[in-house]
């Protein structure tokens, strides 16, 4: 049997998807997106999603369109006076500079990240729930450049009872009477993931361009396949240990109860990863079309299991009585949503347009699920009001 130190001393993983990319400038702070790219569902923190018109135009988001998800105001940081701590469980207690990282093999990845809240608002027709009220766009597919957490976590080295990697974030989030990092945890095989090589990543780049400060300049996590949560920016602290981070985003926070009752939070266990979700981006909510061959888009992505990928994508006219397979568009890669189109027929008495969606693993979008108190992980069948002349 393999060990984890042995896992991490494999050196060069294979990275599925992985190519090499050229040493570039120095990074350099990028401007944040405008009111005029993202709806601002808040301002002061920072969160914002695109219609989904915009969204859907093209299977790589373009940074501009890209959802932003803060908890609290951007943390200004000096890229030249940057560290990043490594401790915990570790042979060898460590501080890296922006430099320091680039003697590591340097890594893209495609990958989706959402929020587990993606879709929250739709909560409200049961019961009303709190926190940003994000409609489908929480959502987008990037490029991300950095390196393998797993390389580095190879050269601190790691001691074997590590079975949780601790990701801190610089930002000041408030709590209580003062404030805490926003913090996520993520199982250790999830950080090397050894198997197919697309492990967590320290990375320094999105859509190749330095990372925006609203997406975490100048280093943030990158955890594929799991809620966006997880893959914390303005990343400043990497700490292994043998449980779960104690931080609030992972011991009290992203969990699914149905009620906020001390129990329930200590007995609900932390989100990890998304499950499958499609929505429509094409028509837009509410717009009038003309009755006959009506062309309807959108996107979907599979549950976050290793191995998944999109199979099915329906839509409906007619409340779910009668149902088109749309075409699927875009790359197939692990850990990365699909766009679809279709034709369907409309007439004065179509109210709604309907989709859902299944992937190779059996997941499958139900026609609805239970409220929960935070509205989390909305995934049930997707529908678009219209109105047909």
């Amino acid at each position: 049997m393999i060990s984890r130190r042995q896992a991490l001393a494999g050196g060069g993983l294979l990275i599925v998807g992985v190519l090499p990319i050229r040493r570039g400038r120095a990074a350099t702070q990028q401007p944040g997106a405008t009111e005029k790219e993202l709806i601002f569902r808040s301002t002061e923190p920072r969160n914002a999603e695109p219609k989904l018109s915009d969204l859907i135009q093209s299977w790589i988001t373009p940074t501009k369109f890209f959802y932003i998800r803060s908890h609290a105001p951007n943390p200004r940081i000096d890229p030249q006076q940057y560290r990043l701590k490594i401790d915990g469980m570790v042979d060898r207690v460590t501080e890296l500079r922006l430099e320091d990282l680039q003697r590591y093999p340097e890594r893209t990845i495609t990958a989706t990240l959402t929020c587990a809240g993606n879709r929250r608002a739709e909560f409200n027709q049961q019961a009303p729930v709190g926190g940003v009220q994000w409609e489908a766009g929480a959502i987008g597919n990037a490029t991300w450049t950095g390196v393998a957490l797993a390389d580095v976590l190879n050269d601190v080295g790691v001691a074997d009872q590590a079975r949780h990697v601790w990701l801190e974030g610089l930002d000041a989030v408030p709590h209580g009477e003062g404030t805490i990092p926003f913090g996520a945890s993520i199982p250790i095989e999830k950080a090397i993931d050894a198997d197919d090589g697309l492990g967590a990543l320290l990375v320094t780049k999105m859509n190749g361009e330095p990372l925006s400060e609203d997406h975490g300049f100048p280093l943030r996590a990158i955890v594929p396949g799991y809620i966006g949560a997880r893959s914390v920016k303005w990343l400043g602290r990497v700490s292994l240990a043998e449980h779960p981070s104690p931080n609030h985003y992972v011991a009290e926070a992203y969990k699914v109860v149905t009620d906020t009752s001390p129990l329930a939070w200590a007995e609900a266990g932390p989100i990890y990863r998304y499950p499958i979700n499609a929505a429509i981006g094409k028509p837009e909510a509410g717009m009038t079309v003309p009755a006959g061959p009506l062309e309807v888009a959108g996107y979907v992505l599979p549950s976050g299991k290793r191995d998944s990928r999109v199979r099915e994508v329906w839509v409906s006219a007619d409340g779910g009585r009668g149902w088109v397979m749309a075409e699927l568009v875009g790359e197939e890669l692990p850990y990365c949503w699909r766009l679809w189109r279709a034709e369907v027929e409309v007439t004065p008495e179509t109210k709604e347009l309907i989709c859902r969606a299944s992937d190779s693993t059996g997941e499958f979008m139900p026609p609805r699920i239970a409220w929960n108190a935070k509205g989390y992980l909305q995934n049930s069948w997707f529908r678009l009001p219209i109105n047909v002349q």
